[in-house]
């Protein structure tokens, strides 16, 4: 975690370790604010650090840090909100903005800083894995609300395919990682371990990355974080109906939900992907509450008095894979 430390002022480094201190797993934010105690936030819980206020001197030195004493450089960052630095961690940005004909230009004072921490967890997707195959892999979507983990199961199973999952060969994987969460590049060089047959394009919103990675890079499986649009739902089908597997993630707290959603339509009308896998809040990030079907039947499902076990409904569907989790 040298990476966050070293965004402090140096009197601030050693009391910021030590409240974290062993628990740098639990970690998922820090959350600065000027004139305020430090906030961290576990898996569990949040925290707030007594021994550590904020002052504009600090706020001056953590943005030189991020932005190497150039705050021009990184404008297009800005302009989005937020930085993602070495190690894949990606810094919010918040503060007073200026805006042109409506648009915004840059965050010019910034008093808040959101610090989520990255955490690459190789193996992470290893009980989904079963599930996300029959013959081929299958057009997957990952469902739950923020913080639920999609991102690091989204990127553990690009790994997986990229680089052969069992005894299946390794497949050419492009991710379109729009906000760098995925493959966390700087100067487009991945920062966490994406496979050995990945191909990243980074920076680049997702319906127009879509269709560049299908016509440079050629992949068999494309990886997208966080859809949402009617031009990310029309990419998504251009890419299916040209042959490629989907793998993505979407905000949602339920199917029901996501198929009240106008720009979703076709995906659920024509049954575009073949497994949603739902995660929730109830335990630590990356806990699977229930896998879907195409035609919305529950596969597998965690039962409340054994979190850690599953319960495997019985598909109709008599082509129906259902692989253990």
């Amino acid at each position: 975690m040298e990476e966050i430390i070293r965004l402090f002022p140096e009197g601030l480094q050693v009391p910021l370790q030590k409240h974290i201190a062993g628990r740098w797993n639990e970690l998922q934010e820090i959350r600065c604010r000027l004139n305020k105690q430090l906030e961290i936030i576990l898996n569990t819980r949040n925290e707030w650090d007594t021994a550590i206020t904020l002052t504009k001197q600090d706020f001056t030195y953590m943005v030189n840090q991020l932005s190497e004493f150039s705050l021009y450089r990184m404008e297009d960052e800005l302009r989005e909100g937020y930085i993602t630095i070495e190690g894949g961690h990606r810094i919010g940005i918040a503060g007073k903005v200026n805006t042109m004909q409506g648009a915004v230009k840059a965050i010019q004072h910034i008093t808040f800083l959101n610090i989520r921490v990255a955490k690459e967890r190789i193996g992470c997707a290893d009980k989904i894995m079963p599930s996300l195959y029959h013959q081929d892999y299958l057009n997957t979507l990952f469902v739950g609300p923020p913080q639920t983990g999609k991102t690091t199961l989204l990127r553990d199973t690009a790994r997986q395919i990229a680089s052969g999952w069992k005894n299946i060969s390794a497949r050419k994987v492009g991710i379109v990682d729009e906000r760098s969460e995925i493959a966390g590049s700087i100067k487009g060089v991945p920062q966490h371990n994406i496979g050995t047959r990945a191909d990243v394009m980074d920076a680049c919103p997702k319906a127009e990355g879509m269709m560049m990675m299908i016509r440079s890079m050629s992949p068999e499986v494309l990886v997208v974080d966080e859809i949402g649009s009617k031009k990310d739902v029309q990419a998504l089908l251009e890419a299916i109906n040209a042959g490629v597997i989907i793998i993505s993630s979407i905000h949602g707290k339920s199917l029901d939900e996501l198929k009240k959603r106008p720009s979703l339509h076709n995906l659920f009308e024509q049954h575009v992907f073949q497994r949603f896998i739902l995660l929730d809040r109830k335990q630590i990030p990356g806990h699977i509450s229930k896998v879907y079907n195409e035609y919305g039947e529950i596969i597998s499902e965690v039962t409340e008095d054994r979190p850690h076990a599953m319960d495997w409904g019985t598909s109709f569907r008599h082509n129906e894979h259902v692989g253990r989790i």
